[in-house]
């Protein structure tokens, strides 16, 4: 500062003025950040599976109780309980002795028949000689034949008395009526059974085929219905169709079978179609009484489009994509969501193929805005990983 006389100057304290008030200036100007950086990429096109998911319940082919149809005392129990058994293999014995006598029994009583309407036999074939001679009366004759048919009648009745007491003997063992595993016994050794009635002894379940039970909805019949037309398939083909299946606790769908069969109509009251599948199972994964997830493979469809399932958020109109539109401003999309093929979601309506999706940094994005994007390229997924 320049003193006049001990004053100040009067020019030199005006430019001092000026750059102080000047400075000022330049530190409260507000300058705009840059735009955020945010990774785009264009939808991934490319060939998809579409899948029909359900859920749904395992259900055993053949549960059968074993009952005894005779009665009489346990004689042996021929397996452990929950032994897995083939067809025709002895499970239980109920004391045959009594069945035998009566098979013995039954056996003389058709031998005895057959000497009888042998004996009448010859007898009738005599008698019409004597006839023919006229040594005898036609009354004699008459008596002769009745008696012969009489016999007849009772050979036919021992016969049938042979192959009941044959059928009682059979009885008395208690076989697997096909390959399954045998629940636990509900009698003892020595037990009285089929007195008075049925006696159960076990259950026998087979677990190989099982049955999985599920239902479709009434859109997803005619989802289904367009497919199989599209391959030219009829409804005779519906068994041509794969199922895949996976418990609760599992990745993915491991299980795989063929569709079995569909009802021939819909359920009014649920508007739902009962279908079933049917699967090997030969390593007994799956136990009827199971609660499963189940897809059907729809046919492929060319030329999906695909985005990071993260890139799609929500609100309360439903789900959206943030895309970078003209002079890379964000626009908010309204979309319509297909499968999950591995970390990729199929979009079904609100994007097209040149569209840049912001597929990270979407916190720092606001639509609205400009964004700085950085073109990243996505990968294929494997059509199979579906879920």
């Amino acid at each position: 500062m320049l003193f006049v006389s001990g004053r100040i100057a009067p020019a030199a304290g005006l430019v001092a003025v000026t750059i102080l008030l000047s400075a000022c200036n330049e530190q409260n100007a507000y300058v705009a950040p840059p735009p955020p950086k945010v990774d785009v990429a264009l939808p991934l096109k490319q060939s998809v599976t579409p899948y029909l998911e359900a859920t749904g319940n395992t259900a055993a082919v053949n549960t059968t109780p074993l009952v005894a149809r005779v009665s009489g005392f346990i004689q042996e129990i021929d397996y452990k309980d929950g032994d897995e058994v083939k067809a025709g293999a002895r499970l239980f014995l109920i004391e045959p002795d009594t069945y035998q006598l009566a098979l013995e029994q039954a056996q003389a009583g058709q031998g005895s028949a057959d000497a009888a309407a042998k004996q009448s036999g010859a007898d009738l074939k005599r008698q019409q000689e004597l006839l023919s001679q006229k040594i005898i009366s036609q009354s004699t004759l008459d008596q002769s034949s009745a008696a012969a048919q009489v016999d007849i009648a009772k050979q036919k009745q021992s016969a049938v008395d042979v192959k009941q007491a044959q059928l009682n003997l059979s009885y008395t063992e208690v076989k697997a009526p096909f390959a399954g595993t045998v629940t636990s016994r509900q009698v003892s050794m020595g037990q009285l059974v089929g007195a008075g009635g049925a006696t159960t002894l076990a259950t026998i379940i087979q677990l190989a085929p099982i049955y999985v039970n599920f239902n479709i909805s009434e859109q997803d019949v005619l989802r289904i219905r367009a497919a199989m037309a599209k391959r030219g398939m009829t409804a005779q083909d519906l068994k041509k169709i794969p199922v895949e299946v996976g418990l609760q606790s599992e990745t993915g769908y491991p299980h795989a079978g063929m569709l079995d069969y569909a009802a021939p109509e819909v359920t009014a009251a649920t508007g739902t179609l009962a279908v079933r599948a049917v699967l090997p199972n030969e390593d007994r994964a799956l136990l009827p009484g199971y609660f499963v997830r189940v897809r059907v493979p729809l046919g492929e469809e060319p030329d999906m489009l695909l985005v990071p399932d993260r890139a799609i958020g929500s609100d309360q109109k439903g789900r959206y994509l943030l895309v970078a539109g003209k002079d890379d401003v964000v626009e908010q999309r309204p979309v319509e969501m297909g499968q999950l093929v591995g970390a990729l979601r199929v979009i079904t309506k609100g994007i097209a193929a040149d569209d840049h999706v912001l597929v990270s940094g979407l916190l720092t994005a606001v639509p609205g805005q400009k964004i700085e994007p950085q073109e990243k390229k996505l990968e294929a997924a494997a059509t199979g990983a579906a879920q």
